[in-house]
């Protein structure tokens, strides 16, 4: 009797002091920091996660989202692992083109390894994209015209060579056996531009993400070849076929999520974690989703440093396939 008086004081008390530091582990001053100009895919992260932690209520305090642009997140990469390591209140956002420029050593001596790697919260994929009375139909066209004569087909998106826009469209190329030093490629500063390019004739393809070109999808001026997913995506873009199944076994998720500095405390990490799976487990996080374009992606914790881990794995192989590797990392 005694002894099990004992257990439930003990069991008690543990219970007490597990509440007490989740509670301390709250951040006094949550901070979602987006590495470039308002505006983007990385401030679109940030309200993502800014509205569903609150709409959750795994925030007590409101999360004010800064921007820190440069070098496509390298400065925000850079200052959380050299400046503020331990900062428990703030988690960067970043993507699939930061996990690229990761594997090419373009975020100087830091990499993957040199953060804590904290949730994926959603998806976009790749696109190839032509005017809407472009005379190609699908992507075999397409790839056939560039195969005849890749001076004749030119290829613009928001990216320079190396950017992963560019990547997807080598990978086509090289599938359809024409060496990449032989495409036509512009660079432009985002889709936006892009996308103005190719209504205005002066490119004839689009790299992209799907989610750039919902609207002019609606207003029936563009024409999605092919998006760069593993199976038909749902709902309105169900008709869009997939690279893979028109003979071009390419895949290529732009994942969202995010990271924290590497010294954070184990108790800061485990309460952003759990934050982060309880937002994303409601159907309030799905609608926020689907509102910003993206589509079903969620990782968190360990199972998420994996995937990191091994996407930048693979993008390096493919980096150094055409020479885009500037460190050996």
């Amino acid at each position: 009797m005694m002894a099990s008086r004992h257990v439930a004081r003990f069991g008690a008390c543990g219970v007490l002091l597990l509440a007490t530091a989740v509670a301390q582990a709250e951040p006094d001053n949550p901070e979602c920091i987006a590495p470039a100009k308002p505006g983007g895919g990385f401030d679109l992260s940030c309200k993502l996660a800014q509205a569903a932690l609150a709409s959750s209520r795994q925030l007590s305090l409101p999360m004010r989202i800064s921007y820190m642009p440069g070098g496509i997140g390298a400065v925000a990469y850079n200052t959380i692992v050299a400046q503020r390591p331990a900062d428990g209140n703030a988690i960067v956002a970043f993507s699939g083109g930061s996990l690229l420029n990761l594997a090419q050593g373009k975020y100087g001596k830091y990499n993957v390894n040199d953060v804590r790697w904290l949730a994926g919260v959603g998806a976009d994929y790749g696109m190839i994209a032509v005017r809407a009375d472009s005379p190609f139909r699908n992507l075999k066209q397409l790839v056939a015209a560039v195969k005849a004569n890749p001076s004749k087909v030119v290829f613009g998106a928001g990216g320079t060579v190396g950017s992963q826009d560019w990547i997807k469209t080598v990978l086509i190329a090289r599938q359809a056996g024409v060496a990449h030093q032989q495409m036509r490629y512009v660079a432009f500063e985002g889709g936006g531009e892009t996308t103005t390019a190719l209504l205005g004739g002066h490119i004839q393809a689009a790299s992209g993400d799907i989610g750039e070109v919902v609207s002019q999808l609606d207003l029936k001026k563009i024409r999605v070849l092919a998006v760069m997913s593993d199976k038909r995506l749902p709902g309105r873009l169900a008709d869009i076929p997939t690279a893979r199944e028109q003979g071009f076994d390419i895949v290529w998720p732009i994942i969202r999520g995010f990271y924290m500095g590497p010294k954070v405390s184990a108790a800061d990490y485990a309460f952003w974690e759990h934050s982060f799976r309880k937002a994303m487990a409601t159907p309030e996080f799905a609608r926020l989703r689907t509102e910003r374009d993206l589509f079903p992606f969620s990782l968190t914790g360990a199972a998420f440093d994996r995937y990191v881990k091994h996407q930048v794995k693979e993008y390096r192989k493919i980096a150094t396939e055409f020479g885009l590797v500037y460190q050996n990392l």
